[in-house]
């Protein structure tokens, strides 16, 4: 899935109520007995919470991970093989590839655990337990604390609960906030860092419809990898060395060829990245105004520049295959969350729960005094800062992630500082410069100078033309008048005087490094001046933030307050959560009707050989025409993707589909076009989750790769 679809989950709170609709809702594993549970039951759930979360006993939660930095991933055997989407195993797959070895293309295969690729910085996250901290921290903020004297109290008590969680211990440990900073939970981890590549379908199974397809149902993607999590040989965390052993690990899912049907029951288990529910009317228009369209067409630029160079050699496919995906991926999400808010009247509806929110507070003089000015202050925060949010979103999307190069050199920002500083210590010096070539040799990598180079002359052009004049630093003038506004000639001439677009001049610097190289460097130079100009542009807006801050909390806190009848959840934030409810169809449109399982057939019938979205392998034609569809085909046909209703976002790629009996039969990894307004306002007959079905995945690694081994695993 790899994209903030959308999800809830229902915390502890004061007069528990009836549980939501079983559809919406991510919920906290902690307090499963405190669900719905009777309910669950009737669905068809075979497990008792403590099968689902323990402490003290092997449970499912001990078989999910955060994978990498933004995705879930699931153990399915008893020697850590692990199983999470293809595109969340895409970047790693594609730093193994290059034109001799092209993985991306070809797929692969590990036959044997010597035959398995580490893969550096990547690793697997299992949570130990979870904890309910908020009478730790809310007693300790007194009501007169300013928002940014509280922010500064919480992180502070944050850090004496953390370490006193983790103390003589390997674990680490996070609190979160939750609705809007009204409550507060601890989350303890323990992080692998020896994770290696098993197998990876070719793309044209694992990303199949590419961007076409995206966010779209039906959908016929192979969306899966396989990695194994390795310990040293006492079962502790180690990074990566020859006596490392496979993961025994707490808990692993036994995996389903049963099939499924209409109105099973089913639940997902991971961590959902970020849902904003609670946003109020003024920033869902700010959002469908603004934001979403200002970040679509700055990527669209971006987009065309490498796809132009993709197209053109094999050579920088590979290198740029993982950044345009990670771009892709979000400029389409943006293009149909801002279709979607506009055709469900999202701000409409949140306008009219505002209205509701302002009477009830008007109706009583002690509410009039705590919430009366909640309404208008965000509103305000929103005024005022509009410009500047559109400052941001350049400032992030076209200097921060455009250029790659003015990216990189921030990695020498810490060894300028220390080359300046006369008492620095040359050991710590020469420690940084290793880290940095550490860093340097993944970058060049994956590096293309005349792509890069386009890039930072299209998007410094952007901004200097669509940015309000009192947000362009100095320099952005000093270069249109220098270059009498050719951006081109400005790339060019940065990019023949940096040391950051080219390996030999950055190793030569990185022999003997100076602060004044860095200082003459361009690139280096303006990313410099930007940093420092967009702290003094937030140093200028703070109190309209904290402004903000206060009145969302205030504002969450209010409704919580008003409707006393009604169950409410706390945005996702990228903790463990699960969602519940059933394989179920849809109607997208009047007339329309979407069934919930899609086959090899479907396949098939998208193939286009002259579009490199829906090629389709010689070998697996070959299984299609023969009906080799082995054990995992049903009546006749090898069903490939299905949906249920449950509640999810990016985070989420990669999670299980557990059925009753706690067995794995899919891999989440989309949601639907239709509820892309998902993150801000859940429609139930609407969000679908796009899942994988597990039969497709063991009939491509038995059938197409003949991966035997695995099989038997």
């Amino acid at each position: 899935m790899r994209k903030i679809a959308v999800f809830l989950l229902v915390l502890l709170m004061v007069g528990f109520k009836p549980a939501l609709k079983a559809d919406e809702g991510m919920w906290l594993p902690l307090l499963i007995e405190r669900l719905n549970y009777v309910d669950m039951q009737k669905m068809g759930l075979n497990l008792t919470a403590e099968e689902i979360y323990s402490v003290n006993n092997s449970s499912l939660k001990d078989a999910i991970i955060i994978f990498g930095r933004g995705c879930t991933g699931e153990v399915i055997s008893n020697q850590g093989l692990i199983i999470t989407n293809h595109h969340c195993g895409y970047g790693n797959i594609q730093s193994h590839s290059t034109i001799e070895h092209d993985y991306l293309t070809d797929g692969f295969w590990a036959a044997s655990f010597e035959e398995e690729l580490p893969n550096k910085g990547l690793t697997a996250k299992f949570l130990i337990r979870i904890e309910d901290v908020t009478d730790q921290i809310v007693p300790k903020l007194s009501d007169t604390l300013t928002e940014g004297e509280r922010k500064d109290k919480i992180r502070s008590l944050y850090k004496e609960i953390t370490k006193k969680a983790t103390e003589e211990t390997h674990y680490d440990a996070s609190v979160r906030s939750f609705y809007a900073g009204n409550e507060f939970y601890l989350f303890v981890y323990e992080t692998f860092k020896d994770i290696r590549l098993v197998g990876a379908p070719p793309s044209s199974i694992g990303k199949y419809g590419a961007d076409t397809d995206n966010w779209m149902w039906p959908r016929h993607t192979g969306d899966f990898s396989m990695f194994r999590v390795y310990t040293a040989p006492d079962g502790t965390p180690a990074t990566y060395a020859d006596e490392n052993v496979p993961l025994k690990p707490k808990h692993h899912l036994p995996v389903s060829v049963k099939g499924l049907k209409k109105g099973d029951f089913s639940m997902i288990l991971g961590y959902p990245g970020g849902t904003q529910r609670y946003m109020t009317s003024f920033g869902v228009d700010q959002a469908v105004d603004q934001n979403n369209m200002t970040i679509v067409g700055i990527r669209q630029v971006k987009l065309d520049i490498m796809r132009a160079d993709m197209d053109a050699s094999d050579e920088v496919r590979i290198k740029y295959a993982s950044k345009y995906a990670r771009t892709s991926n979000y400029w389409k999400y943006y293009i149909g969350q801002t279709k979607g808010l506009k055709r469900l009247k999202v701000a409409e509806k949140k306008r009219a729960t505002e209205k509701q929110f302002s009477e009830w507070v008007n109706d009583d003089p002690a509410r009039k005094e705590k919430y009366g000015d909640v309404l208008k202050n965000i509103r305000e925060s929103y005024d005022q800062t509009k410009d500047n949010t559109l400052f941001r979103i350049y400032l992030s999307e076209a200097i921060q992630r455009g250029c790659e190069a003015a990216g990189f050199s921030r990695s020498c920002n810490g060894l300028y500082k220390d080359l300046q500083d006369k008492k620095a210590d040359p050991a710590e010096i020469d420690k940084i410069v290793k880290k940095i070539q550490g860093q340097a040799e993944g970058f060049f990598k994956d590096y293309n100078k005349p792509t890069d180079q386009k890039i930072l002359a299209a998007t410094f052009e952007m901004y200097y033309n669509n940015v309000p004049a009192e947000f362009q630093p100095r320099l952005m003038g000093e270069i249109y008048k220098k270059y009498k506004g050719d951006f081109a000639a400005f790339a060019a001439d940065a990019f023949e005087n940096s040391i950051f677009v080219d390996q030999g001049r950055f190793d030569d610097f990185l022999k003997n490094p100076k602060s004044k190289t860095l200082e003459k460097d361009p690139l280096f130079k303006f990313q410099q001046d930007f940093t420092a100009y967009y702290q003094k542009k937030r140093t200028e807006t703070k109190e309209m933030e904290d402004l903000r801050a206060e009145g969302n909390r205030l504002f969450v806190a209010g409704l919580r307050e008003m409707q006393t009848d009604k169950t409410f959840y706390p945005d996702a934030n990228f903790t463990m959560r699960l969602t519940y409810g059933q394989v179920l169809d849809y109607y997208p449109a009047d007339a329309v009707h979407y069934d919930y399982q899609t086959t090899l057939m479907g396949v098939m019938e998208k193939e286009d050989p002259n579009n490199w979205e829906f090629v389709v392998p010689d070998k697996l034609k070959e299984l299609y025409e023969e009906k080799d569809f082995g054990q995992y085909g049903e009546d006749g046909k090898m069903y490939v993707c299905f949906t249920t209703n449950h509640d999810i976002t990016g985070g989420n790629s990669g999670s299980p589909v557990i059925n009753g009996n706690g067995e794995l039969i899919g891999l989440a990894f989309d949601g639907n076009w239709e509820a892309m307004s998902g993150d801000i306002a859940f429609e139930p007959e609407l969000q679908r989750t796009i899942n994988v079905d597990i039969r497709y995945v063991l009939f491509i690694i038995d059938k197409y790769a003949g991966a035997q081994n695995i099989i038997d695993e």
